[in-house]
């Protein structure tokens, strides 16, 4: 993801920023904070309570029903939150709204109907999406899409076999799904997606496990 907040920044420090369920407060601290001031929301109050360690404004929010001005925000961003809201065009509606003319919206989904499991009910996903949905999703929001890619390519085959696993023998959601792995595992899965990130400058993945996009506001409303 840094390369395309970096790329919706466009060089600029100064952004005002927010970041659509924010959870515990991980990427406000980390992932948004060289761009400007940013601040989340988020409907789980628990989420929120780990959050305050940012030390960022926030708000517990719908995404359907924001507590913002329009037109307020340089850069929204949102990871694997609009597959988990039921009436995700009004969410990006929302977004849309609050940004100003112009400004960028960056995020994450959850992809492909097939790799849904015993993830996707612990997270309570309502949907997964394809690279078409969402572009579809973002237009329909006044949002032109910019950059709609599919990730984790390299890892496809082995998710696919496990959750068709797991939705053969029923739903068994547990921690074991959102646990870091042993060391030794997750440095041969980052090396992997390190070779997938370098191949995917050249090459459009042709599916994955998750779609990054950036989109942008239109400056002036559609004719």
């Amino acid at each position: 993801m840094s390369p395309l907040l970096a790329r919706a920044a466009g060089g600029r420090r100064n952004l005002t920023i927010l970041d659509c369920g924010c959870g515990t407060g991980y990427n406000l601290r980390t992932l948004l904070a060289p761009y400007g001031a940013a601040y989340g929301f988020d409907l789980a109050e628990a989420g929120l309570m780990h959050a305050h360690a940012s030390g960022r404004p926030l708000v517990r929010a719908d995404t359907t029903r924001l507590p913002f001005r329009s037109r307020t925000f340089d850069l929204a961003t949102s990871f694997d939150m609009l597959q988990c809201v039921v009436d995700h065009g009004a969410a990006a509606g929302e977004i849309a709204r609050v940004l100003k003319p112009g400004g960028r919206f960056v995020g994450t989904v959850a992809a492909l109907e097939v790799l849904h499991g015993d993830h996707s009910v612990l997270s309570e996903e309502v949907r997964r999406y394809t690279r078409r949905q969402v572009t579809a999703l973002l237009a329909s929001a006044g949002l032109e899409p910019v950059h709609v890619e599919y990730a984790f390519a390299s890892l496809f085959p082995l998710m696919l076999g496990v959750r068709m696993v797991q939705r053969a023998r029923g739903a068994r959601p547990n921690g074991r799904e959102i646990t870091v792995p042993p060391a030794p595992v997750n440095g041969a899965l980052a090396a992997v997606l390190g070779v997938e990130a370098a191949l995917s400058r050249v090459v459009r993945m042709p599916l994955g496990s998750s779609i990054v996009f950036l989109a942008q506001k239109r400056r002036t409303p559609p004719k």
